[in-house]
C-alpha cells in the first residue's frame, strides 16, 4: 500500500523533465494524503500533448453512484489491475503518472510503528504508474487517480509487503499512450524499482497525521537501526 508520499519539486522542474504543459498551481508537499488534489502527468485528450493536471487521489469509477468510493481506491494491485471492474477500463485507456519524489511506509516495532521515507538515491522526482477516471455528477466532472502497487524490493520488504510502482523513464511513452494496448507488456512494466537505486531513513511519527505537511516531516531522526538506514 502507498498511503502517504512527498512532492517537493517545483512545477517548472517537472515541466522540463517530462516535456509537459500545465496551468495548475501547487506548492511543495511533505505529506500528501488520500482524497487530496495531486499533480498527475497524462496526455491531453485532444492534442495528445503531455500535460500536468490536478486530480483527486482515490479513483472514482465512471459508473460509481457515490464519490466516497474513491476513499477505498487509492491503490490498485498490479497483479489484478487489468481484471478488476474498477480499474479495467482505465488500465486500457487512461494511464498516467502520479508525480512524487518519495513515499512513506511504517514498520512495526513492538507496540509502535516507525515511519520511513523512501526515495531515489539522488532524491530526484519520478512518477508512480497510475490510472485516472472522470466521474460526472451534474455539471461538475471529477478527475481522480489511483497509484499502482507491486511487491516490495529488498529495501522495502522488511517495512511493508507492498510498494508503489516507480515507472522507469524508458516505459513512460508507452505507459501514457492510450493507443498502446499490449496488456502483458504493460503489466511487465509494473515491477519493483531496484533497491540499489533507492535510499531510506526513519522520520518523525508526525507524518501519520495528514494535518502535518511541513519540512519537518522529511527530516531524518535517529533510531536504533539508523546505521542500516542509509
Amino acid at each position: 500500500m502507498c498511503g502517504r508520499y512527498t512532492l517537493r519539486a517545483r512545477l517548472n522542474q517537472l515541466l522540463q523533465i517530462y516535456g509537459a504543459q500545465s496551468s495548475i498551481e501547487y506548492s511543495e508537499r511533505f505529506n500528501v494524503a488520500p482524497s487530496q488534489m495531486v499533480p498527475v502527468l497524462k496526455l491531453d485528450d485532444d492534442s495528445g500533448a503531455r500535460e500536468i493536471v490536478l486530480m483527486k487521489w482515490g479513483l472514482v469509477p465512471s459508473w460509481a453512484k457515490d464519490e466516497a468510493i474513491g476513499n477505498k481506491m487509492i491503490n490498485a494491485r498490479c497483479e489484478t489491475v487489468d481484471e478488476k471492474p474498477a480499474y479495467r477500463a482505465a488500465f486500457k485507456r487512461r494511464r498516467c503518472l502520479v508525480l512524487a519524489d518519495g513515499f512513506y511506509e511504517w514498520q512495526k516495532q513492538g507496540s509502535k510503528k516507525q515511519p520511513y521515507l523512501f526515495q531515489k538515491k539522488d532524491s530526484s522526482p519520478y512518477g508512480y504508474a497510475g490510472l485516472w477516471e472522470t466521474w460526472k455528477k451534474g455539471d461538475q466532472p471529477l478527475q481522480s487517480c489511483t497509484i499502482i502497487t507491486t511487491t516490495p524490493n529488498a529495501l522495502v520488504e522488511d517495512v511493508h509487503d507492498r510498494m508503489p510502482v516507480i515507472l522507469p523513464e524508458r516505459h513512460i511513452e508507452n505507459w501514457l499512450n492510450h493507443e498502446y494496448d499490449h496488456v502483458e507488456r504493460l503489466k511487465s512494466m509494473l515491477k519493483p524499482y531496484p533497491a540499489s537505486e533507492m535510499k531510506r531513513y526513519p522520520v518523525d511519527p508526525m507524518v501519520g497525521s495528514p494535518k502535518n505537511d511541513k519540512p519537518e516531516c522529511v527530516e531524518p531522526i535517529k533510531t536504533q537501526d539508523s546505521l542500516f538506514d542509509s
